[in-house]
């Protein structure tokens, strides 16, 4: 039997390209570079994505660790991802909008060896929401509120 849970944000347009949303009491705002007429103020919302993932990995690292009595000093969790901006700026592309592929490297700091490290690590991956989203079809609905 399934017990879904619920995860809900609410993003707020602010001023020009920033985004605001207060989650459980923490402010998280995203913008766009001056470059691209937003004012800087936060992550671009592809950075913030890259981040959740490379997050959720290191959060689930640590849960994995403590459950396997592994004492993990640290992990350092790079996440690029490609894609290609003409989508979005609502200019003709054969590629799609997202990321073509998103890349995920880790440094675990641990008294492991490089294989028991690799093993960890494919652990962590399979157990990470986000990364199940990212290589699994998630239905996706939107909706005028």
């Amino acid at each position: 039997m399934s017990n879904l849970k619920t995860v809900s944000v609410t993003a707020n347009m602010a001023e020009g390209f920033a985004i605001n949303s207060v989650i459980d009491g923490h402010t998280v705002q995203i913008d766009q570079p001056v470059a691209a007429k937003g004012t800087g103020t936060g992550p671009t919302p592809l950075q913030m994505l890259l981040l959740a993932i490379g997050g959720c990995i290191g959060t689930i690292g640590r849960i994995a660790a403590f459950q396997q009595k592994i004492t993990l000093r640290g992990m350092q969790v790079k996440v690029e991802g490609d894609y290609n901006p003409a989508g979005l700026l609502g200019k003709p592309t054969d590629d799609r909008v997202g990321f073509t592929q998103i890349r995920i490297s880790a440094v675990i700091d641990a008294d492991l060896t490089d294989e028991q490290k690799a093993q960890f690590l494919d652990e962590v991956c399979q157990r990470c929401p986000l990364h199940d989203n990212l290589s699994h079809t998630s239905e996706v609905v939107h909706s005028l509120a």
